[in-house]
């Protein structure tokens, strides 16, 4: 049927007025799945940022380890060093010793001597105990064993060669030295 022109604009604007609810169904449709893809990239986004922040803490921890294993290493490296021309100044030490063996009045040897000792010890090492003590196998390397009626068993009665060890009780070098044997362990 033919519509009259009032007819025609009261069609259409109650067409305009209701809502269509086919097309209301799709949006609601399209914005819930809008929604959950939203919803679905927030999350994945922060297990991401999750997965990047343990991966950060993680290297920053290899890091730090890296660090001090190479400081670490650099000290053992140096410590090494040190010892080593620790031991070489030992065999000068030995050479003016066996010099003074030789010539014991020396004053010239003994104020060598002397400094060498300061100069050992400001480096933190000492000599290991000589002769009157008790052999120790962690620092004295017995050469010989000899008789000693008048000595205790065990005692040094001699040394060939001093022992240093550091303020630590590292021994740098061992003493060697002469022990006293006594066949009933007394003296």
């Amino acid at each position: 049927m033919p519509s009259s022109p009032a007819t025609e604009g009261r069609d259409r604007s109650d067409a305009d007025r209701r809502p269509d609810s086919e097309a209301d169904a799709g949006a609601s449709a399209s914005e819930a799945i809008a929604a959950d893809t939203a919803d679905a990239e927030v999350v994945a986004l922060r297990d991401e940022v999750a997965d990047l922040r343990d991966r950060l803490l993680r290297a920053r921890a290899d890091l730090e380890n890296y660090r001090r294993r190479t400081a670490e290493e650099g000290d053992r490296r140096a410590e090494q060093a040190k010892r080593g021309q620790l031991r070489e100044w030992l065999d000068a030490v030995d050479s003016v010793e066996r010099a003074l063996t030789i010539q014991p009045d020396d004053a010239g040897l003994k104020a060598v001597l002397e400094q060498m000792n300061n100069i050992l010890s400001r480096n933190g090492i000492q000599r290991v105990a000589g002769k009157g003590s008790t052999f120790d196998p962690r620092v004295h390397e017995a050469i010989a064993a000899v008789p000693a009626p008048g000595a205790p068993d065990r005692s040094i009665i001699e040394v060939a060669r001093s022992g240093f060890e550091t303020a630590g009780g590292d021994v740098l070098r061992e003493a060697q030295v002469v022990v006293a044997k006594n066949p009933n362990g007394s003296t």
